[in-house]
Parts: structure tokens; sequence; C-alpha cells
């Protein structure tokens, strides 16, 4: 049957989703890996052998897919490729949301996967056509629609996407594959499906929403689209091409869980000047959407150089785009200087963070051997054009989806020279 060794197939999917297999991934609640030996052999005493594979393979794929998809990840079931290439549920969420905000009722979604989009889609209110070529996938998507209870608002079809007219159902998702055998594709036009049928599928459904690489080059954003980038947790997760009524910006930066967004509206000029107290590390999301001038006059603060996403400033200021850290040493980049002044900190723990620096993170901690108890952040990068450090810790401030109580300041371990705070000699 295809089963004796766990592999996922449709005959795996059909037997999971009926009594048999449904009783038999219930005594799997609460699986201990380390018990699986003992464990199979006790369940294939009462249970086919390939039928419980596929349940224990079930077992080990939900335990991986809480961390995206929480409780629901406990009645789902799921594929490797599948639960690997899915999206989040609060990101799903948020996206629904956007759909159901714009007044939509009807969307197909497109490339659905094992159904992380096409779930929040009909949690969001929207009736949902989910369409994968993939049997298997297809099979778990309304697998799982059934057991979350929103069977009823879903219809799930086995078939090539390009085949199928999306008139008549108003809205349109599409994630396309971006790995092949390969690996990881790069030329969105060797996406499944490819870059010209996603732009196409905008011009015959106008509200439409594509997901991207989030490394899509800007230059490649259509004109009237809204490219947004997707950060989760501090991560970039992703991005989106939105069209027609879902467009209402033409970058955005957003960052989950609280929903924080950024759009280029009003863009400020940013200055460029010295390391101040504090350094500014924009989110990911903001730094893709090439939104750091709003983190920079946020904080009141301005660029080390114009091309690299830091931002100095004399102020902690609380802000859910940007960690700050506490600046404490700054001076050029030279290792037995840098080395000497980490022995007399009792450095022995260093974060190393770098942009636009060449050096290799991990050979330079082996460079400077270090000792001691103490921990410190390392920031590597260029000052009017000079490679430079900083030594830093992370300041108190509100940070990423924070109580918005007040920022306090401690003082800096040693004070930077000068009014200006300029770059110590």
């Amino acid at each position: 049957m295809g089963r004796e060794n766990g592999r996922v197939d449709v005959e795996a999917v059909r037997a999971l989703r009926g009594p048999q297999g449904q009783r038999l991934l219930a005594a799997l609640a609460g699986y201990d890996p380390a018990d699986e030996l003992r464990l199979a052999t006790r369940l294939r005493r009462e249970y086919p052998p390939g039928l419980v594979a596929a349940a224990l393979t079930q077992a080990r794929l939900r335990q991986r897919a809480r961390e995206k998809f929480g409780a629901d990840a406990d009645r789902m079931l799921f594929t490797p490729a599948g639960l690997e290439q899915a999206t989040r549920k609060p990101v799903a969420e948020y996206r629904a949301g956007r759909y159901a905000a714009a007044g939509l009722a009807r969307v197909v979604d497109l490339c659905c996967g094992i159904g992380g989009d096409l779930l929040a889609f009909v949690r969001a209110g929207l009736a949902v056509l989910g369409v994968d070529r993939d049997p298997v996938t297809a099979a778990v998507a309304a697998a799982n629609a059934e057991a979350l209870g929103l069977a009823d608002r879903v219809e799930v079809r086995c078939a090539e996407v390009t085949e199928v007219d999306p008139a008549g159902y108003g809205a349109v998702f599409c994630d396309p594959a971006r790995r092949d055998e390969r690996g990881r594709v790069f030329d969105p036009e060797a996406y499944s499906p490819p870059w010209s049928y996603l732009l196409g599928l905008a011009d015959r459904v106008p509200e439409t929403a594509v997901k991207v690489a989030p490394g899509i080059p800007h230059e490649l954003v259509p004109e009237g689209a809204e490219a947004e980038w997707i950060s989760y947790r501090g991560e970039v997760k992703e991005a989106a091409l939105w069209f027609g009524a879902l467009a209402s910006a033409r970058r955005r930066a957003t960052l989950l869980p609280g929903g924080h967004t950024l759009t280029e509206r009003d863009l400020p000029e940013v200055t460029v000047g010295p390391p101040g107290r504090y350094l500014y590390e924009p989110d990911g999301a903001v730094i893709r959407a090439h939104l750091v001038g709003h983190v920079a006059a946020q904080v009141d603060g301005r660029l080390l150089d114009p091309t690299i996403a830091y931002v100095a400033s004399d102020r902690l200021v609380p802000t859910p785009f940007a960690t700050a850290y506490e600046v404490t040493d700054v001076l050029p980049f030279q290792l037995k200087r840098l080395r000497a002044l980490l022995r007399e900190r009792g450095v022995g723990v260093l974060t190393i963070k770098k942009r636009g620096s060449a050096l290799e993170p991990d050979r330079l901690r082996r460079q400077l051997r270090l000792t001691g108890d103490s921990a410190a952040v390392l920031i590597l990068t260029r000052v009017a054009g000079a490679p430079t450090a900083l030594l830093a810790r992370p300041a108190s401030q509100t940070g990423r989806g924070g109580s918005g109580k007040p920022a306090r300041a401690g003082p800096a371990r040693r004070p930077l020279p000068g009014p200006g705070n300029e770059i110590a000699k």
C-alpha cells in the first residue's frame, strides 16, 4: 500500500481519515520519540503495520508542526515537504485579514499546499477553492479542512493551477513553488507557475496577491503593485505582492505578532553621521522594504554609512521596528586592540553582528581568544568608509510588540569621548 515505511501517500491519508486511523492517531497523543520502538511494537498487535507506520509519521510531523500551527497541529495531517513550505498560522491569519478587510467573500487559493493559508481564509469568513496539482497534498488539505470543522466553506481540487479559471471568485492568492530538485529557485520565471503567469493573474482578477521570495529585487515589482515584507519574531519569513484594491502602498514592512507596519509614505530624508550612545539594528523586513529612514526618524537618528542599515542616535526611543544597543566603545578595527579591550572587560561570551564588513564571525571569534564571564555585542561595520568596531550591550527598551512602558537607559560602562561622540582614536 506504500505505507509500510510511513511514507505519506493518498492511500495513507484516506486510511488515517477513517475510524481506525482516527483511533490510532488519538492513541498517539503525547507521543514520545524515545518510546517509539516499544509503542510501535504494541500498536502493531492491534492495527495493520502500514497504518501504524503512517500514524507514527504523522505523530512526528505534528510535533514539528506545533511551532507553525499551535494547537491545530494535533488535529491536522502533514507531508514533510508540505509542512516545511506551509505558511505559519499567524502570518496566514494576517494575510487573510487583509482580504476580509477589503470586503472580499470568495478566493481561489492556487498552490494551496497542505492548507495553511486556505484554513486562514475560511476562518476570516471567505469561501475558498484550493487548488494543488499534487494528489497527496490536495488530499491532506481537504483532510485538514474537515478535521478543523471548516469543510463546508472549502472545495479542494487536484489540478494544474494554470488550467483553473479563477473568474467568478473575486480574488486570487497564489503561493508558487520556489524550489526544484536542486533546491531554492531565485529566478522568478523559474517559479512554478512562472512569473509571467503570476503577473497575468492580476490582469484577469485584479484583487490578487502572490507570495514571492523575500529577496525579490525591487525593480521586479510591477507598477501599481504593493510589495510587503513580513517578519515573525524578528525573522523575515516571506514577501508578497498585492494588486488591485488589495494594494494600498508601494512598499510595506510588517512585523508579527503585533501587526506593526511601515510604508514608504512620507519617507524622510536621512542624514549620515558618527556613532552615538545607541545603535539601532532595524528589523529585517524594514531593511528589505528600504524603510530604514522611518526608523532613523523615529529615534532621532542618523546612518553610520549611506549604504548600511545601522542607525546611530544619542537617545533611547522605544520602537518595535529595531533592536537597540547601548554602545560602550568605538574603535577602528584592529585585531590586537580589540582583543586587548575584550580581555580587559573579561568578555567570554560575544555576539558578533556585521554589516558592510568582510570579516567572517566564526574565524574572528577564534582569533579573539575570548576568556572571562562577561557578555557583550560586537558590531562590525563602516563609519565614514573606515572599518569600525563598536562594542555594545542590549539596551533596555520596549521591544517588538512590547508593553509600551517608558524606556530606561542605564549609564554606559565607558562613555564615548566628546560631545559629538566622535570615533575613539
